[in-house]
């Protein structure tokens, strides 16, 4: 998909110091027809700057920032960085920072209580519902405020890997993006179950497969 698509490509552009815009583009090139935003496929065709988005695919993409920067700085600053070369919208800024310092927290083995009020009071999202309150009234949304919040919760409500996508889904709204933003946190909370990680990886094209185990040997130095 194009969460899939965009998050390898800001993995491969860190392994090698590279332009985020370089390389989102040469990925969407190489990968078309992937589900992306209007606005973004018009982007990465192009040679358009920024576009102000507001949207979340900013978080969707921004995973790999939190496993290999040395630092929360050094995490804030490449999480604006992969953001701002198309979702350079405040809020879309304030996402893909909020994903990567919830990631970073829980690496750190930060309590899920701590995440949260951290996160809350560093970015003004509502973190204090839970996901049997979210789901009610939860619809279709693709801005960065109305995703990450509910993604975060959905994170750190979870018991396991498998739980946290499973509240992804059961929300509803942007359901492929919001499991993407889970994801990730959720593989830093527990781990990826091998049955699960060997059934995601069938789908990704030998391209995809080679610039990820590349991150995973870069990420685990």
């Amino acid at each position: 998909t194009d969460d899939t698509v965009c998050t390898i490509a800001v993995a491969d552009c860190l392994i090698h110091d590279g332009d985020y815009a370089e390389y989102l583009r040469w990925y969407v090139n190489q990968h078309p027809d992937r589900g992306y935003g209007g606005m973004f496929q018009e982007w990465a065709f192009s040679d358009m700057g920024p576009y102000n988005s507001w949207g979340n695919g900013s978080a969707m993409r921004i995973s790999s920032v939190a496993h290999i920067a040395r630092d929360e700085r050094e995490l804030l600053v490449w999480a604006e960085q992969a953001s701002e070369v198309t979702h350079s919208h405040p809020d879309a800024i304030a996402g893909a920072q909020a994903v990567a310092l919830v990631m970073w927290m829980a690496k750190n083995n930060e309590t899920p209580q701590v995440i949260r009020a951290e996160i809350a009071g560093r970015f003004h999202y509502d973190l204090s519902r839970t996901v049997d309150d979210i789901r009610p009234g939860y619809s279709f949304d693709v801005s960065c405020a109305g995703t990450v919040p509910e993604a975060i919760t959905c994170a750190l409500e979870a018991t396991d890997y498998e739980d946290a996508i499973r509240n992804s889904i059961s929300i509803g709204g942007d359901s492929d993006t919001i499991a993407c933003i889970v994801g990730g946190i959720a593989e830093v909370m527990f781990g990826v179950p091998p049955e699960i990680a060997e059934h995601a990886l069938s789908y990704l094209t030998e391209d995809l497969k080679v610039t990820l185990n590349l991150f995973d040997t870069v990420k685990a130095k």
